[in-house]
């Protein structure tokens, strides 16, 4: 007599080679990014803020571009002038993908930085940053919601004043979702490296 299997028997097989076959399908290739992946570990890009030009925008609004966004101000002396030019030297040697990339400068400086200040700062630097302000409210919300900090020092006078704040650099990809963390330190090459892997993921989920 020939071996068989029980209805219940057939019907675990059946189910557990679907499971097999769905879980296959999961498992895509990840890239082989060379910054830090942060994927899944930081939320996607929402905020309300208003532009260099003076218009409300919000993270759906850069939805199909990725997005480099960082936190800063325009009074700074050093590291936000050297990472915004960072920034533009690797978006100049990305090529054409770069048309579809937005640095996005958040201040963290709403009492000097107005629109238009940061229109002259951001364009000084590259035509596809955007300048983002808000209420000192907004700004401390989307600064939790990345885990980014800032802390506004004493007057020296005039109205002279520091802002000590966090220097990350946060990617998006063009749906919105963090993707990687970077600093202003980061080699030019792993920039340019993961941006061209970041562009070519396109509008995908």
């Amino acid at each position: 007599m020939k071996p068989s299997f029980s209805r219940r028997a057939l019907g675990a097989l059946l189910i557990l080679i679907a499971l097999v076959c769905v879980s296959g399908c999961q498992h895509e290739p990840q890239p082989a990014w060379r910054l830090t992946d942060v994927s899944g570990h930081l939320p996607d890009l929402d905020f309300r803020l208003t532009d260099d030009n003076g218009k409300a925008v919000t993270g759906a609004d850069f939805k199909g571009k990725v997005t480099l966004m960082y936190f800063g101000y325009t009074h700074c002396p050093d590291v936000c002038p050297l990472t915004l030019t960072q920034l533009h030297v690797v978006l100049d040697r990305l090529g054409p993908p770069a048309d579809n990339v937005r640095i996005l400068f958040v201040s963290v400086d709403p009492k000097r930085d107005t629109p238009a200040i940061m229109h002259a700062y951001v364009n000084a630097f590259d035509k596809r940053a955007v300048g983002l302000v808000g209420s000192d409210a907004d700004v401390e919300a989307l600064a939790k919601r990345y885990r980014s900090a800032f802390t506004r020092e004493p007057d020296r006078g005039d109205g002279a004043y520091d802002v000590s704040h966090s220097s990350a650099i946060y990617f998006f990809d063009a749906q919105g979702k963090a993707r990687l963390l970077a600093t202003p330190s980061a080699s030019q090459d792993d920039m340019v490296h993961d941006l061209h892997l970041l562009t070519s993921l396109g509008a995908q989920p």
